[in-house]
């Protein structure tokens, strides 16, 4: 890999990780990969986050295309919230770094057991 193909791939993957690398945004995308939720639904299935956590981080990935905000005209207003196409091929990322993190999270309870 030349110099600028080694800048171009730091570029593409700190990108990568600026959309994905707040504490909660790795949770509210697997949750929405499984369909849309309301913001109290999805509240409750991520357990202890706020609601100004939730309010940032989904603004954040709607900023970033990766949720669609959807408000629903009821009385009162609803808001339900989905993963764009760009968001729903984070998964596949998501998948390998679960794999790639179970394989060293193993290696290294065996190093301290073994200790």
């Amino acid at each position: 890999m030349n110099r600028n193909d080694e800048q171009k791939c730091l570029l593409a993957v700190n990108e990568a990780l600026r959309v994905i690398g707040s504490k909660w945004a790795f949770g509210v995308i697997s949750h929405l990969y499984y369909g849309s939720q309301r913001f109290n639904q999805l509240r409750r299935n991520l357990g202890n986050i706020s609601i100004k956590s939730l309010t940032d981080i989904l603004r954040h990935l709607e900023h970033h295309k990766i949720v669609n905000r959807q408000v629903i005209p009821t009385i009162p207003v609803s808001v339900e919230y989905s993963l764009t196409e760009k968001g729903k091929e984070y998964r596949s990322i998501l998948l390998q770094m679960r794999k790639w993190g179970e394989k060293w999270m193993d290696a290294s309870n065996s190093d301290l057991e073994s200790r």
